[in-house]
C-alpha cells in the first residue's frame, strides 16, 4: 500500500475542503484525474480513474448522511473513490468500511481519514469479487455514490446490493444506465427520492 509522503509525490495531490452540517473535513485529492490514466489497465479491463473526481454525487451523499443519525451503524460504501460519505459517517460516529477497487483511492481514503482524526476502514473490493463485503453482511446501511456510469456496473450491483443489505442510500446524477438500473431493481426494493439521493429499502422491510 501506498506510503503518505510517496501518495503526495506521485499522484500530485491537492488540498480541498469539504463543508457539512457541523463540520469542515479537509481532504487530500489528485489534482487532475485523467492525469492518472493508465492505458495498459484501461485496455486490460477498460478501468477509468473515476475514484480521483470529486463527483457531486458524493457531496450530496455526504451531506444526507451528515444530517442523519448514524452513530453505531455497520456501514459499507461501494466504489468509494474519494470516499467523503464515507468519512461523513465516520463523523457521525458508524463503524465504516470504504471500498474501492483503486489501490491507490483506498491509500488516500485512510490517509484523509487520518488528516480529519476519523477511523474507517479501508479495503480493494472489486464488486466481481466481493467477498470480503459479503461476508460481514448484514451491513445496516449500504452507500454509494455515482457508481452507474457504465453498464457492467449494473449487473455487478443488482446482484451484490441483495446480498449487502436492507437499507441503500445510492446518489447518482442521471448517468445513462441508471434508468435500467431502477427499472431493475424496482422489483426488489421500494425506491424513495430525494433530489439525487435514492433510498433503497428491501421489499417487505422497514424503512429508516
Amino acid at each position: 500500500m501506498s506510503r503518505p509522503e510517496e501518495l503526495l509525490s506521485r499522484l500530485d495531490l491537492v488540498e480541498a475542503s469539504v463543508v457539512l452540517p457541523g463540520r469542515t473535513l479537509t481532504i487530500l485529492r489528485p489534482r487532475s484525474a485523467e492525469a492518472l490514466l493508465d492505458e495498459e489497465a484501461f485496455e486490460r479491463e477498460e478501468f477509468l480513474p473515476y475514484w480521483a473526481e470529486l463527483w457531486g454525487s458524493g457531496e450530496e451523499l455526504s451531506e444526507e448522511i451528515a444530517e442523519r443519525d448514524v452513530s453505531g451503524l455497520r456501514v459499507v460504501e461501494l466504489g468509494c473513490g474519494l470516499a467523503l460519505p464515507s468519512l461523513a459517517a465516520a463523523v457521525g460516529g458508524a463503524h465504516v468500511l470504504a471500498s474501492d477497487w483503486s489501490p491507490d483511492a483506498i491509500a488516500l481514503v485512510r490517509e484523509n481519514a487520518r488528516r480529519n482524526g476519523l477511523e474507517l476502514e479501508a479495503e480493494i473490493v472489486r464488486w466481481s469479487e466481493p467477498g470480503v463485503l459479503v461476508e460481514r453482511a448484514p451491513w445496516d446501511l449500504v452507500l454509494a455514490a455515482d457508481v452507474l456510469y457504465e453498464r457492467r456496473n449494473v449487473d455487478e450491483l443488482i446482484d451484490l446490493l441483495p446480498r449487502l443489505g436492507s437499507h441503500v442510500l445510492l446518489a447518482d446524477p442521471g448517468r445513462p444506465h441508471a434508468k435500467e438500473f431502477w427499472q431493475r431493481a424496482a422489483g426488489a426494493w421500494q425506491i424513495g427520492q430525494d433530489g439525487t439521493v435514492y433510498t433503497l429499502t428491501a421489499a417487505g422491510t422497514s424503512t429508516r
